[in-house]
């Protein structure tokens, strides 16, 4: 029996990348997982994960999907937020459309997906919220000013949603990788990759695999005195 049997998931940006490895080791654990994205994988048939589409910055979509798990499965024990977006720019260079567009997908996502999901967790007795933030939501770098501004707010937002909802049996926490093999890694700039991970105590990148793990121990019982806090998976970069 797997340490997620008879709980029911769903897990935004499900697609690829930390969110597809994270999706498939929950559903590996016995969960009815759903997966989120506004792209359908080419890969999806074989796989474990039942692929929704989901828009996290819309309204309507959160709550179509949400409304369809309740129909499905009647119950959701475990929300992962981690569909996210970045933008490279300094503040002065920083457009308010690419702005917009950060906050939208990174922190409104978030805000949304919470929003959404919370009566019908707390109808199923409770669960686990895993919002995916970054080491820069800890720490700073220049430039990439409005991803830094929203995944710094991640981890308050996940707090205070801790802190509200801990009476109704729902645990919030947030996830802070570095830097991780991802398509969104593979598309940095090199020389940015090459610095970060050479600023890495591990001297290396992580794999989706490995903070697929972190959220597993999140999302199950073996975290259940664990709320309002942040789990880093960084390869020991912020230690230094």
């Amino acid at each position: 029996m797997g340490k997620l049997t008879g709980k029911v998931a769903l897990v935004s940006g499900a697609a690829q990348g930390m969110g597809r490895a994270t999706a498939e080791l929950l559903a590996d654990e016995g969960a009815i997982v759903y997966g989120g994205d506004v792209v359908q994988p080419t890969d999806a048939e074989g796989s474990p994960v039942r692929f929704v589409h989901l828009d996290v910055a819309d309204e309507a979509s959160w709550a179509q999907v949400v409304s369809g798990i309740e129909s499905d499965s009647g119950r959701l024990d475990v929300l992962v937020n981690n569909a996210g977006v970045i933008a490279y720019e300094p503040i002065l260079e920083t457009t308010l459309e690419s702005w917009n567009r950060v906050m939208s997908v990174d922190l409104t996502g978030i805000f949304l997906g919470m929003r959404e999901s919370i009566p019908l967790m707390r109808d199923s007795g409770g669960g686990s919220i895993i919002n995916f933030s970054s080491i820069w939501g800890l720490a700073a770098v220049s430039g990439a000013h409005a991803y830094h501004v929203a995944k710094g707010a991640i981890g308050n937002m996940s707090k205070n949603v801790a802190v509200t909802h801990a009476a109704d049996g729902i645990r919030v926490n947030s996830i802070h990788p570095g830097h991780i093999n991802t398509p969104l890694t593979e598309r940095q700039d090199e020389a940015v990759s090459a610095v970060v991970i050479g600023k890495t105590a591990l001297k290396r990148a992580g794999e989706a695999s490995e903070v697929a793990k972190a959220v597993l121990f999140l999302a199950t019982d073996d975290s259940s005195y664990v709320t309002g806090t942040e789990v880093i998976v960084d390869g020991g970069y912020l230690a230094q």
